[in-house]
């Protein structure tokens, strides 16, 4: 590190003399330095600040605002995002299926620039039997189904009837299945009085039957940002996704935040709470300060797993009674409170609110001490 910089260690975070050795002039790092740390200093918090209220003021007010639910790409059917105060609530809530799951595929060089864009994108798509068939008939006498593939679809998705056959039969248990040329015929295995009904359940049942690509990914979108191609899905599987080796998996990333911590961690659900709130916001062309929403997705992440903000959740683990009491549901956490003898510590905010009494924040955070006189005794 830079002689100059050494005297603001533990002043500064790390992160930024870093930033500040490598982008300023070494002829004027130490002046860099000093207005940073002016603008760090004026930046933090101040003692006693009630950082919460502050923080869910500034998300509420905008959310107000919000008007706009979902938002659909064009040309591709099914492929809605919700978006707006719907959103906001679904993440903040921790709620565990997404209504709009999604994910944006990053790629690696050279599909980046678009080389086989399509057929990349084809390959995640998850394809189903019924996707790839043009014709059914039904031989009654027979028990059997004949399935016409469509050689075009076929095609697209690099596909022939004999890997269909392959990837489909463990799936289909009551019938025998085997391709000829274009067309798979499926044999129903038992003949009985309800061999017809049976037929009938497992054409349908066929239908849905998955064949290729990665489970969960409905629909594909190849879009071009700035210089560079990705995929944007209806529908994700982030463990799958970032197994595929043309997949960036350093910056792939997927809207269902819960998903995003069993894959790869707490740390980056909580980064991904942040990006998700904060994209919501930005789209809405609102402005709030994203440490406000750090400290939300903080406070959702502490414990080490995906908690909401609703009474199961966040407001579950609060240490107060009365605080407890004030979110939902009063009756029965003073109740269940009373009946093990639990103790309020009125340390917080709500708490004390509901009591009238000085609340321990800003000017009512310190406590006056004082000297008394000791009588003599005569």
């Amino acid at each position: 590190m830079h002689k100059e910089l050494e005297k603001f260690e533990g002043l500064l975070p790390l992160k930024l003399l870093r930033e500040i050795e490598e982008l300023a002039p070494q002829s004027k790092i130490k002046k860099v330095a000093e207005r940073v740390l002016e603008e760090y200093t004026a930046a933090r918090v101040d003692p006693g600040e009630a950082v919460g209220l502050v923080g869910a003021e500034s998300i509420g007010e905008p959310g107000t605002q919000m008007t706009l639910n979902t938002f659909h790409y064009a040309g591709v059917a099914e492929m809605n995002v919700t978006m707006g105060l719907p959103r906001i609530i679904e993440i903040l809530d921790g709620r565990k299926n997404p209504a709009t799951p999604m994910m944006e595929i990053y790629l690696k060089s050279p599909y980046d620039k678009g080389k086989d864009i399509k057929e990349i994108a084809l390959q995640v798509k998850e394809v189903k039997v019924g996707e790839l068939v043009s014709e059914y008939s039904m031989n009654i006498s027979e028990l059997k189904i004949e399935l016409k593939l469509s050689a075009e679809k076929c095609r697209e998705f690099g596909l022939t009837p004999s890997i269909v056959v392959r990837n489909a039969e463990k799936l289909v248990k009551e019938g025998t299945m085997k391709a000829e040329g274009d067309t798979i015929v499926l044999k129903l295995k038992k003949r009985d009085e309800t061999s017809m009904n049976d037929l009938y359940k497992l054409k349908e049942k066929v239908k849905g039957v998955y064949v290729s690509g990665v489970k969960g990914i409905f629909q594909v979108l190849p879009v071009k940002r700035k210089e560079e191609f990705l995929i944007i899905t209806s529908g994700t599987n982030l463990k799958k996704v970032l197994d595929l080796e043309f997949v960036d998996a350093t910056r792939t990333v997927s809207n269902d935040i819960h998903e995003v911590a069993e894959v790869l961690g707490i740390e980056a659900a909580r980064q991904a709470i942040i990006d998700e709130v904060f994209k919501v916001i930005e789209t809405q062309g609102l402005n709030v300060d994203i440490r406000h929403i750090m400290l939300v997705a903080d406070t959702m992440c502490t414990s080490g797993e995906i908690k909401g903000i609703t009474r199961y959740g966040v407001v579950s683990e609060k240490a107060s009674v009365l605080a407890r009491a004030s979110f939902e549901t009063p009756i029965k956490h003073i109740i269940n409170a009373a009946l093990t003898g639990e103790v309020d510590k009125l340390n917080s905010v709500v708490e004390n609110v509901m009591l009238n009494q000085p609340v321990p924040i800003g000017t009512g955070l310190p406590g006056l001490v004082m000297k008394g006189k000791v009588a003599k005794a005569k």
